[in-house]
């Protein structure tokens, strides 16, 4: 976008423009070179581009995922989809959405006693680079889950994988709502945002419309806290009320001040 108000002199148009700038990422107060962009701002277009591209195409650090989850406490699987590699998952959707066969008797082995409340499932969706958010969420989100009594499965990872495959992974694992963070197709101004789909009772087939999303987490959009503060509520609601997706609607208010210890017990 790039132009000038006409109720402005040009000097104080020029600044405005410039001005958005500190709000916005999205390309404005472009220069331009006779009938171009300047090279500045083309180059700066290219390095976006490629790192748009760069982040659909990169391969998930789940191994250091992993270490991070397990140092943390926490129980980890590891599952696929039936997308043998990433050039047939970008081509396949519907094999993304699918468990490999020969991940069912890790996750059916992995079952407890009795029905888990929650399935975290981290997939790299179309962003390697979002898996960054993951820990900062989850840091926050399940001792503030597990404060209320609301227990949970193994987290489990999934490597070429969509949203629907967290159904499998939950039904699998007996629980009774899948949490799906996975990386979002990236913009070219947001290659690392993550995803949050949560689904109450979901089946072998789950419409879209029964799945609330709370999308754009990343340190230059909805921050970690934000996001699990937001999520702290749509879980625990949708656990109470037991459905999810258009029926259940945000209501969680505005982010209290970081020291309120009622909202997020385990923050920094």
């Amino acid at each position: 976008m790039s132009g000038s108000d006409p109720a402005l002199p040009p000097e104080r148009a020029v600044s405005a423009w410039e001005a958005l700038r500190d709000y916005t990422d999205a390309r404005v107060a472009l220069g331009r070179s006779g009938t171009s962009m300047t090279t500045r701002d083309l180059l700066a277009f290219t390095q976006a581009h490629a790192a748009a591209r760069d982040a659909v195409h990169d391969r998930a650090d789940f191994a250091g995922l992993r270490a991070q989850l397990e140092a943390a406490g926490e129980a980890v699987l590891e599952v696929r989809s039936r997308a043998p590699d990433r050039a047939t998952y970008l081509r396949r959707p519907d094999l993304g959405r699918t468990l490999h066969p020969g991940a069912l008797p890790a996750l059916q082995a992995a079952r407890t006693a009795g029905p888990a409340d929650i399935a975290v499932v981290v997939a790299d969706g179309l962003s390697a680079g979002a898996l960054a958010q993951v820990m900062p969420l989850l840091t926050l989100l399940l001792p503030a889950l597990r404060a209320e009594g609301f227990t949970f499965a193994p987290v489990t990872l999934a490597s070429q994988a969509r949203v629907a495959l967290g159904d499998g992974v939950a039904l699998a694992l007996g629980a009774r709502l899948a949490l799906v963070l996975i990386g979002e197709r990236p913009g070219l101004s947001s290659p690392d945002s993550l995803g949050a789909y949560l689904t109450f009772a979901p089946r072998a087939v789950t419409p879209d419309s029964a799945r609330n999303c709370v999308s754009n987490i990343r340190p230059a959009g909805l921050q970690a806290r934000a996001a699990a503060w937001t999520l702290r509520h749509l879980v625990g609601a949708a656990l109470r009320r037991e459905l999810s997706g258009v029926d259940l609607k945000d209501d969680s208010g505005p982010l209290p001040a970081d020291g309120d210890a009622r909202v997020l017990p385990h923050a920094e």
